[in-house]
């Protein structure tokens, strides 16, 4: 199984909760990605690509493992920090 996803990452939960609150009552994934994301796939809106089993840390692919296409995830922490991650594909 492979991915595709997109995904915000921020260092407060407090922000992380915020944006994953705007995003749900429409808000721009991309926009806010590209505005509060500390992760460098922000200058892509936050998208991180394709990739497998072992390419990110198990709490971010367990998120994955668990979404639908096109859905949004929780706040999710690992040790980078908190994520609001956006799956956009699976194969």
């Amino acid at each position: 199984m492979e991915w595709k996803a997109s995904h915000i990452l921020v260092k407060d939960q407090g922000l992380a909760r915020e944006l994953h609150k705007k995003i749900k009552t429409g808000a721009n994934f991309n926009a806010l990605a590209r505005d509060f994301s500390t992760c460098p796939s922000k200058s892509k809106g936050g998208d991180l690509g394709w990739f497998g089993p072992g390419k990110m840390v198990p709490e971010f692919e367990r998120a994955c493992a668990k979404m639908g296409i096109g859905s949004v995830s929780d706040v999710v922490r690992t040790q980078f920090g908190y994520h609001i991650i956006k799956l956009t594909g699976r194969k």
